[in-house]
This record gives C-alpha cells, structure tokens and sequence, in this order.
C-alpha cells in the first residue's frame, strides 16, 4: 500500500474515532445528569445506551484496523499477530449485529401498523452479520497466506542449509 492510501486510512480513521468518543461523551452526560427529554414515546435510555455501546464496538474495530494497517506499513501483516486484529473486528461486527437485534427489538412494539420496518431492520441485523462473514472469510485468506509464507521461509531455509 502507498503511503498516501496509508496516510488518507488513518486520518479517517482518527476522524471516525474523535468523533464516536465526542458523540458517546455527550450521550453518557445525557444519561448521568438526568437532563434526558425523553417524553414517552420512545424507550430512548434504552436505545442511547446500545448506541454508546454500538459505538463502543465500532472503535474497537477502528483500533484493530489501525493495528492492521501498521503491520501492512512493517510487512508483517502475513503473520499470527495479525489473526488477533482480524478477530476483533469480526467480534465487533457480531457485537454491532446483536445490538442492531436489540434496537429492532425496542423499535418492533412501536411498528405493529407497518410491521415491514420491523422485518428491514431485521434484515439489516442480517447483512451486518454477512460482513461479519465476509471478514471471516478474509480471514481465512489470511491464514492460508500466514501458510503459505511459513512454508516459503522453511523452504529458503533448507535451501540454504543446501547451498
């Protein structure tokens, strides 16, 4: 990857980051100085709590791709160490999932008019766990690469050894 790619990824990533911690600051002061204008029509501590929480999981994938991003910058990403990066942004896209699940839950009462709300929103809980799948496949890329690499240097090695 080229720096620039490198440096536009990270600066975006910085942006994102910033900005979830400012928006999960404000929904947290909402929360703890009772100020919440919640008049009953929506269960909104409830949904305010998931969103920090989806937040939560957000960043945890933004670090992990940071981390990844860095071991692409050193040439190390073909290694284990990668694998734990790799499964915290699977683990934070199901997190992101299940809690998309729970608003859907919270939102389905106020949907019994039109309960095709109810159903899209269920389907974008699905999608969200298919990029979760998707990951999991490039994961197995990876794995197969970390493989093929391993096998690469303890070829070269008894090549060596030979020569």
């Amino acid at each position: 990857m080229g720096k620039l790619t490198v440096g536009a990824l990270r600066a975006v990533l910085v942006v994102v980051l910033v900005g979830t911690v400012c928006v999960q600051a404000l929904m947290v002061w909402v929360l703890v100085s009772g100020s919440d204008p919640e008049d009953g029509s929506l269960p909104l501590t409830p949904l305010r709590v998931i969103t920090v929480l989806g937040m939560v999981s957000a960043q945890v994938a933004l670090v992990c791709v940071w981390r990844l991003v860095a071991m692409v910058g050193r040439g190390t990403v073909f290694s284990h160490t990668a694998f734990r990066y790799v499964d915290g942004v699977i683990g934070a896209i199901v997190a992101a999932s299940l809690l998309w699940f729970a608003v859907t839950a919270i939102n389905a009462p106020g949907q019994r008019e039109d309960p095709g709300v109810t159903v899209i929103m269920g389907g974008v809980g699905l999608a969200i766990l298919g990029v979760a799948l998707l990951v999991l496949v490039l994961r197995m890329l990876l794995a197969q690469a970390v493989a093929r690499d391993v096998e690469a240097a303890r070829m070269q090695a008894e090549l060596d050894e030979v020569i």
